[in-house]
């Protein structure tokens, strides 16, 4: 590894997304195949009874969630937000 990329102030934290990203991809990739394969049974058992559609529904809800977690940076709720009211709890605990 270049020593210049790992002395990096940011390192750290593109290290941590990097692993979040890479976990992300994974879940879709899971959420493809299984999905593409309930689809698969669904056509052969059941063609007439659509039922796969809420179970990608459901799941699909949950990967998009994954991935506004890991994509949407500077989010509502990312990591700069949870850093803000760790020193709002802290500064209010310190003046009690």
């Amino acid at each position: 590894m270049d020593p210049r990329i790992a002395g990096h102030p940011l390192y750290p934290e593109a290290r941590r997304h990097v692993k979040a990203l890479r976990g992300f991809y994974g879940h879709v990739l899971v959420y493809a195949a299984v999905v593409g394969g309930l689809a698969l049974l669904n056509l052969l058992v059941s063609p007439g009874h659509w039922w796969v559609q809420w179970t990608a529904f459901g799941w699909g809800l949950g990967v998009a969630a994954h991935g506004l977690s890991v994509l949407a940076r500077g989010s509502a709720f990312g990591r700069d937000w949870e850093e803000r009211k760790v020193r709002e709890y802290l500064e209010r605990q310190g003046s009690r």
